[in-house]
């Protein structure tokens, strides 16, 4: 990472994280990878049951694994074995203790904002797993909801999609948001959560470094 981008996230998270703590949410920031690992890890009981949603900034980090290697009882959709136990999966994942997640936007004055195919990841936001812990890159900080909206159509949610080669959408084929109405849309859901209620139910974690789209 360029130098100069580093010296940018390091002064501006602090100040994106109190944001957040006067939004309710319990909210910190790392200046890296490992210090983000650990303060996860740290968050998370050993007694808890874990699960997540789709989330590329959980697997560039490796909690996954990690979680497994120190035997935490997980509700794992990765190991289904047809689309039926994967959605049956997701659907208990809503009631796990931890549920881990990414954020595809978070505006400077500390607010998220999300959008889903399927939309158990953002319905996690709302209500189910007793604590939700949001792991965000600082390359996902925008300015305000505007930005955030902005972002998520044009840049994430087209990113994402080249994940899934199958998906018959405009977006998978020019790499451009054409704002579809088609089966295989992944802009279905939108969630922009302004507050977090119960107050700390969704730590945030911010780590000064690119993660994820």
């Amino acid at each position: 990472m360029l130098t100069p981008r580093k010296m940018q996230y390091d002064k501006a998270g602090p100040k994106v994280a109190e944001a957040l703590n006067k939004r309710h949410f319990e909210a910190y920031y790392c200046p890296d990878r490992a210090a983000a690992v650990e303060k996860v890890l740290e968050l998370i009981s050993l007694e808890d049951t874990v699960s997540w949603g789709g989330t590329l900034t959980v697997d560039e980090l490796g909690l996954k694994d990690l979680l497994r290697a120190r035997g935490q009882k997980l509700i794992d959709r990765d190991i289904a074995q047809s689309n039926e136990e994967r959605v049956e999966l997701m659907r208990q994942g809503l009631l796990a203790d931890t549920f881990l997640t990414s954020s595809n936007a978070v505006t400077a004055d500390g607010q998220l904002f999300n959008i889903d195919g399927n939309g158990n990841r953002v319905a996690a936001f709302c209500f189910g797993p007793k604590q939700v812990i949001v792991v965000a890159g600082m390359n996902k900080v925008v300015p305000d909801m505007d930005a955030a909206y902005s972002r998520v159509r044009s840049y994430t949610a087209p990113g994402v999609v080249q994940r899934f080669p199958a998906a018959k959408t405009p977006c998978n084929v020019t790499g451009l948001c054409a704002d579809c109405m088609g089966p295989d849309s992944s802009c279905c859901h939108f969630v922009h959560t302004r507050l977090c209620r119960p107050a700390k139910r969704i730590k945030v974690v911010l780590v000064g470094e690119e993660l994820g789209l």
